[in-house]
């Protein structure tokens, strides 16, 4: 079965640790699992008085995700939440009211940090959003992690985490099936 999982990462920063691991993490999916990167660094403040003639930019959002058979989202944490670009890019996705581009795509939520919580805050965060998009978010297996313990020197996963990071994707694709 060919899939296509949109990705958001939360951070716009070029070294990104999250940009890196969401590359990583594409490694552990079995051929025929696209997981092209949505661009979200173009994306106007949001604001509803737009609602009506949304930017190109939230347009084309909006057409990428709905195109794809599920969302990955992947963030680090700021300030004990979600990271505001992602959140710009969530709120130009799922408006105007009634036409968001995420209902029912099946979600996947995961992240890296330097801290020693790794994501865990923005993750709950996240899923409070989500749940009331109506995305079907996958629970169970989570992933706290430190970037640090992630990936290795060259962006890659670190040997450590790779079962543990194989068994989330394969329990996170199964996820998606389910749901398309």
């Amino acid at each position: 079965m060919k899939l296509s999982i949109a990705v958001l990462v939360g951070s716009l920063r070029k070294d990104s640790f999250n940009a890196k691991f969401a590359d990583a993490l594409a490694t552990l999916a079995p051929d025929g699992v696209a997981f092209p990167r949505l661009r979200i660094d173009d994306l106007p403040p949001y604001n509803q008085d737009d609602d009506q003639a949304q930017p190109a930019a939230a347009k084309r959002l909006k057409q990428a995700i709905r195109e794809a058979d599920g969302v990955l989202f992947v963030t680090p944490e700021y300030n004990r939440s979600v990271p505001g670009v992602l959140k710009n890019a969530i709120d130009h996705a799922s408006r105007p009211y009634g036409d968001s581009a995420f209902a029912g795509k099946p979600a996947g939520v995961i992240g890296v940090s330097v801290g020693a919580i790794g994501t865990a805050c923005a993750q709950q965060h996240l899923r409070t959003i989500l749940a009331y998009l109506d995305m079907p978010t996958l629970g169970q297996p989570e992933a706290f992690l430190k970037a640090d313990e992630v990936l290795d020197d060259k962006g890659g996963i670190a040997g450590d985490s790779r079962e543990f990071l194989q068994g989330w994707m394969d329990a996170y694709l199964d996820w998606v099936k389910r749901h398309t």
